[in-house]
């Protein structure tokens, strides 16, 4: 009898980890919405840290609020990303404005390259280029993002920014938000513990988006990375601290 039941039971964890392995769905075309949340006090602070006392930065304190939120849409297929500005948020109506508040970042990842519209001051740019080469290390850390089940990788990228992120490789694409790409995955999470900028998927949806709606923006100077980075440095030469700090939202 206890025979029996030993193997009842060894049966039904088999048939457990046959249909769990079955449920296991992976997917090559979508949509994921992102949730971009800026921490606009802190980011403040450390582009004025040269001037703390400025009367200024604290009216700017006092009026807007400590955290904003934005959404983007990310759509893709087996080789290409669309990431784009998506529902409105309230929190951005009497929000300040930054670079990278409506970025649009077409990515082709089967050539490994990219074309983004970026609006800075008054100017739009299109950055034409190859896709940004992040060396990541994998670690053992997992995280659920958006009913996914994520793994940790840690970066650095433009010599000093330090990045978080978690990807899946259940959504097989290479891809992810504005540039981040290069994992075995889709990444649904990024931190830039820092900076003081996350973004983090909310939900993943099967939606197919027609061929002649998946094309890279034309409009704006066009430029590589090294070549919009000499612009802004140029203009913002005599800035200090605001001014690195403005150019690194810019050429994220």
């Amino acid at each position: 009898m206890k025979m029996k039941m030993l193997l009842g039971i060894l049966l039904s964890m088999c048939l457990g980890q046959l249909v769990k392995a079955q449920e296991a769905m992976f997917f090559t075309t979508g949509r994921i919405e992102f949730e971009k949340r800026t921490n606009v006090h802190a980011v403040l602070k450390e582009m004025n840290k040269d001037d703390p006392d400025n009367g200024w930065v604290q009216l700017q304190l006092q009026r807007l609020p400590q955290f904003t939120t934005q959404y983007f849409d990310c759509w893709f297929t087996d080789s290409i990303t669309l990431y784009r500005p998506g529902r409105e948020s309230p929190d951005m109506k009497n929000a300040r404005e930054f670079p990278a508040n409506d970025n649009i970042v077409y990515n082709v990842l089967s050539s490994g390259r990219t074309v983004s519209q970026k609006h800075v001051f008054e100017q739009t740019f299109l950055i034409q280029d190859s896709l940004r080469n992040i060396s990541w290390k994998i670690t053992d850390e997992r995280r659920n993002i958006a009913g996914f089940d994520c793994r940790r990788a840690n970066a650095v990228i433009m010599d000093s920014i330090y990045v978080v992120a978690f990807f899946t490789d259940q959504i097989i694409p290479p891809g992810g938000p504005e540039s981040f790409t290069g994992l075995p995955g889709m990444i649904l999470g990024v931190a830039l513990p820092h900076e003081h900028i996350t973004w983090f998927a909310t939900k993943v949806l099967v939606e197919s988006i027609p061929a002649d709606q998946l094309l890279p923006q034309k409009k704006g100077k066009k430029v590589t990375r090294e070549q919009l980075h000499n612009d802004l440095s140029a203009a913002l030469a005599e800035k200090g601290n605001y001014g690195k700090y403005y150019i690194k939202f810019a050429e994220l």
